[in-house]
């Protein structure tokens, strides 16, 4: 089945050339071994550090006895330099752990934790061990840890999750299959584990799984083995809530295979698996032996792209050596920026010492990485090279000193287009990546005191604390759309275009001609109640809504009230203007249109655990309700959706929501429709005094300020939108409150000053001049806002410097328009992301896939109070006072 191009499949792996002075600086076969990626020093660059092991097998086909035995553990410690593509051996001081293979291991800065596992002896102690790699002095050291602890096991998994916490989950302690959790705070000492009892679904017991943290703290446990020796094809994440209770969430999508001994690890939003085994210990073959977890979307690719079905058997008839080449399992797997890493492993009854590389996606090669270019031209003098496997598998591959692309690398190639390209790819995904660099090339020296806790986690904030001095707000050259003619299957037809391809968007101006940064504060509120994760799972199901058959609602006004109450707490403890830090999705006008909601949460990512509210966040300009046939639906969820991610959904306030106008245009009739008239008036008046509390505007980065209408006559500097206090009614607030909820940029960007705006009297719209001079004086670069209907969902003004955003398709069943969201990166690039309206499936717009179980009285109301005109069109001969203006 094909893929979304914004989806990119699972990478090809190829052998990778490296280098050792001496035979004992080779790794040489090994299984059960780890390896982990260490941020750079002072004198070192990144590096990859591989421990321990099986280097020998007893048995096999030359052997009469059946099957396989591990041999040869060891606990021999080998360093490889990223840089100089150099493997040597190194001796640390101190007391080693014992020979050890099947244990666990994490980075905590330029240190690397070894935990567990088992050896000639039998079970490890589950004593922490530390490498410290700060200095050229390596060094062992034993961590003591009080009190009890996981226990001797082996098979299990461990990752530093949130730059901070130790989390190691399942394995085997000789006696059964685990399903326990531990945590370890490596900055509070004296250190101590503390069994976790985490909320949600939690996984079942398994050995041989993989484990992966991803730089915002997500924990992802990704299949195993169970106790009756099955192979498991599920993943779950753990999270961390800011209360201190961790929870279990069950990933999304369809695995390729389940799989147990296979290697899997973290690029930006994209967790990379490879190999593995199933029952019996026959390999994963054809596609599925390499896939891709794609966490932002929610879904998973084999090397063809998007998997909707699972597959036990091989599932690819011709030879292909790179699929070949990744049948194997025990191995291990590491990433540095966008490259995985992975090392040796088990074919059958063959040791592996190969060394393999593929990357994340072929739009996400970064040409100026010192990691990337010297792996392409690094000059190297050692006399050694490991060529091992080259020859077993025909493959065009050329060496990565020659700076060309294999045929089969899946786009290795550096060029200097690679940054564009970068840009073009899945904004939450890049962006994802980059943080994932930046926090390798930023990585601070660790203290020369022995302890887990990592300066690294100060960085972050420094950094982003002065990004609002470092990058240039842009909008990106292109925009990704939906066509207009897909039905069905919306991912079929997503592709990405030249803002210059847009007819209408860009005809009212001349248009204009990656830094990192760190990861972005996630947190999450708690609610004893529950009401609104129940809003939450009923309404959040992007690609499986449907529209209640009988209209009625599922909330009453009593739980209404519940809701509106609990997030109302939240808005007091807001300022009147959000200061907010990239990235953020941003969404226009809505009015009720909650299928669409739905299909841009669908098609872009959505705010869940299981979507991209780890490290995105959601910010709407308002209208949420009137006009469309489910106002009650959209603002219900956004309330609930802001109640449980206080700190990364946010809303600010509309024309709509107020009183005076929802009680014509459709959200009062609505609430009692479909709640009955006493309990329909009452959450409706409930609902608006709510709208009081609302946020009036939003800065990012103190560089992009967002609002609903525009900034009119009255409005000169943010402190005056700062200076709005609330609770505030439309009919209390002043001429700032209108202008910045009701006012629209001119026609074109030759229309300057400001004009009567066809509204209303006492209206204005304000020209390009009006939008300069307010950026220049609060140094702004620029202003996002709803408010209009705009053909393709998006539109620039004065010279790009004003975007208006509009998020509902066929605006009042007649627009034809495009529905956008913006998605606002790291490095300040603007995305438009767009959707097309969906067609009819008959002539009659009453009978669209929207309103085909609806009742007409919202059509009839739209006909008699019809919307403002689509920006840009022709507006018809209406009285200029009439409420068609609203």
């Amino acid at each position: 089945m094909g893929s979304k191009p914004w989806l990119h499949p699972a990478p090809t792996y190829r052998p990778l050339e490296s280098y050792w002075d001496s035979e004992e600086d080779a790794p040489g076969p090994r299984c059960g071994h780890t390896l982990t990626a260490v941020a750079p020093t002072k004198n070192h660059g990144p590096r990859l550090i591989l421990f321990g092991g099986a280097t020998a097998i007893e048995g096999g086909a030359a052997s009469s006895a059946p099957g396989i035995r591990l041999a040869g553990v060891t606990n021999s410690v080998h360093s490889y330099d990223v840089l100089t593509r150099k493997w040597i051996r190194i001796r640390p001081a101190g007391e080693p752990p014992s020979p050890r293979a099947a244990h666990a291991a994490a980075a905590v800065g330029t240190m690397v934790v070894f935990q567990g596992g088992i050896g000639p002896a039998g079970h490890s102690t589950d004593d922490l061990y530390v490498l410290d790699l700060t200095n050229d002095k390596f060094k062992w050291h034993r961590v003591v840890v009080q009190g009890q602890g996981p226990g001797p096991r082996y098979g299990h998994v461990m990752d530093l999750v949130a730059q901070r916490y130790l989390v190691t989950v399942s394995g085997n302690d000789g006696k059964r299959v685990l399903s326990d959790a531990w945590a370890l705070d490596t900055a509070q000492k004296p250190y101590v584990w503390q069994r976790l009892s985490p909320e949600g679904d939690r996984p079942s017991a398994r050995m041989y799984a993989t484990a992966s943290a991803r730089s915002d703290g997500m924990f992802l446990l990704c299949g195993g083995r169970d106790a009756s020796g099955a192979p498991l094809a599920d993943a779950y994440g753990l999270l961390m809530h800011r209360n201190g209770q961790w929870e279990w969430t069950l990933a999304p999508g369809v695995s390729p295979s389940p799989r147990y001994q296979h290697a899997a690890v973290f690029v930006g939003a994209r967790l990379h698996v490879t190999g593995g085994v199933l029952r019996g210990g026959r390999s994963v073959e054809g596609e599925g032996a390499s896939a891709v977890l794609d966490t932002a979307a929610g879904v998973w690719l084999d090397r063809n792209g998007l998997v909707t079905s699972s597959r036990s058997g091989k599932g690819h008839s011709e030879y292909d050596p790179s699929l070949e080449l990744m049948r194997r399992c025990r191995h291990a797997a590491a990433s540095v920026g966008v490259r995985i890493y992975v090392y040796g492993g088990l074919r059958g009854d063959v040791l592996l010492d190969d060394f393999l590389v593929a990357e994340n996606s072929s739009f996400q090669s970064d040409s100026n990485s010192p990691v990337l270019t010297s792996e392409r031209s690094s000059p190297i003098t050692s006399p050694k090279v490991n060529h091992s496997n080259f020859n077993s598998f025909v493959m065009a591959t050329s060496s990565l000193d020659s700076g060309h692309e294999s045929p089969t690398s899946g786009g290795l190639s550096m060029d200097k287009n690679s940054m564009e390209k970068l840009r073009e790819a899945s904004a939450a995904e890049a962006e994802a990546a980059s943080a994932v660099w930046q926090s390798l090339q930023s990585a601070s020296v660790a203290p020369e005191e022995t302890s887990l806790s990592d300066d690294n986690s100060q960085v972050a904030d420094t950094i982003s604390d002065g990004s609002d001095n470092e990058a240039d707000v842009r909008l990106h050259p292109r925009a990704v759309v939906v066509a207009k003619e897909t039905v069905g299957n919306l991912g079929g037809m997503v592709r990405q275009l030249s803002l210059d391809q847009f007819e209408n968007e860009s005809r009212r101006m001349v248009p204009v001609n990656d830094l990192s940064y760190p990861t972005k504060k996630f947190t999450r509120q708690r609610s004893p109640q529950g009401l609104h994760k129940k809003i939450i799972s009923t309404l959040l199901k992007p690609r499986n809504w449907k529209a209640p058959v009988n209209r009625k609602f599922f909330l009453d006004s009593y739980e209404v009230g519940e809701l509106c109450y609990a997030a109302e707490q939240i808005f007091m403890q807001e300022p009147t203007v959000l200061q907010l830090k990239a990235p953020v999705k941003v969404f226009g006008d809505l009015h009720g249109q909650f299928g669409d909601l739905m299909r841009l949460f669908d098609e872009y990512g959505f705010p869940s655990t299981a979507g991209d509210i780890t490290y995105i966040d959601y910010l709407f300009l308002g209208d949420y309700v009137d006009r469309g046939q489910h106002s009650l639906e959209t603002i219900t969820l956004l309330l609930a959706l802001k109640i449980e991610y206080p700190e990364n959904v946010h809303l600010i306030r509309g024309n709509h929501e107020a009183a005076d106008i929802n009680a014509l245009f459709g959200f009062r009739i609505e609430c009692i429709e479909r709640m009955g008239e006493n309990d329909g008036i009452w959450a409706w008046t409930r609902f608006n005094q709510l709208f009081n509390y609302l946020p009036l505007a939003a800065l990012i980065e103190k560089k992009i300020i967002c609002m609903h209408g525009g900034i009119g006559r009255s409005i000169h500097s943010v402190e005056q939108i700062e200076k709005l206090e609330r609770p505030i009614t439309m009919d209390a607030g002043s001429i700032i409150l209108m202008d910045l909820l009701w006012s629209d940029p001119t026609e074109n960007d030759s229309v300057e000053g400001l004009r009567p705006n066809a509204r209303g009297p006492g209206l204005v719209t304000f020209g390009p001049d009006r939008v300069s001079e307010f950026c220049k004086k609060n140094k702004l670069q620029l202003i996002i806002r709803a408010h209009e209907c705009v053909m393709d969902g998006f539109e620039r003004f004065a010279q790009g410097q004003l975007i208006t955003l509009f998020s509902a398709t066929n605006y009042c069943g007649t627009a034809n328009n495009a529905g956008a969201i913006l998605v606002v990166g790291r490095g300040l690039v603007v995305v438009p992301k767009l959707i097309h309206p969906l067609p009819p499936p008959m002539q009659s717009p009453e009978t669209s896939p929207e309103r085909v179980n609806d009742d007409t009285w919202m059509q009839e109301l739209n006909i008699q109070r019809p919307p403002t005109p689509t920006r840009g069109r022709p507006q018809p001969d209406h009285d200029r006072s009439s409420l068609a203006y609203i």
